[in-house]
C-alpha cells in the first residue's frame, strides 16, 4: 500500500499573551463600547476585529488569548491591535508590553 503524504492546512491559530499587569475591563468598556463584556457570564472582554478576522479575549489579570487567527503574523497583529487599544487608556493601565509565548503543534498519530 503507497504512502500518502497528508495535507495540512491551517484553519485556526491561537496565540497567548501577557500584560506586565492587571487592566480595569470596566474602564476599557467606558473607553471603548464597542468591545463586550459581560463579567457575570464571562469573566474577559470579548475585542473583535475585522483586520485580520480575529477575536481576543482580554482578562482583568492582564492575559490575552487570541483565536481565528489564519498565520502566526495575523495573531500578532491583532494581539499588537489590542495593546494598542489599552495604550490609549494610559490612566487605566501604565506600560503595556506584550509578552509571546511560541507553541509548537504537534499531529494526532504521535499521541
Amino acid at each position: 500500500m503507497p504512502l500518502v503524504k497528508p495535507v495540512v492546512k491551517i484553519e485556526n491559530v491561537v496565540a497567548c499573551a501577557a500584560l506586565k499587569h492587571g487592566i480595569d475591563l470596566s474602564a476599557v468598556v467606558k473607553a471603548f463600547p464597542e468591545v463586550r463584556y459581560r463579567p457575570e457570564q464571562f469573566p474577559g472582554l470579548i475585542f473583535q476585529l475585522k483586520r485580520p478576522r480575529t477575536t481576543t479575549l482580554i482578562f482583568g489579570t492582564g492575559k490575552m488569548v487570541c483565536t481565528g487567527a489564519r498565520s502566526e503574523g495575523d495573531a500578532v497583529k491583532a494581539l499588537r491591535k489590542g495593546k494598542i487599544l489599552l495604550k490609549h487608556l494610559k490612566k487605566a493601565t501604565s506600560e503595556v508590553t506584550l509578552y509571546f509565548r511560541r507553541i509548537e503543534l504537534d499531529d494526532d498519530n504521535n499521541r
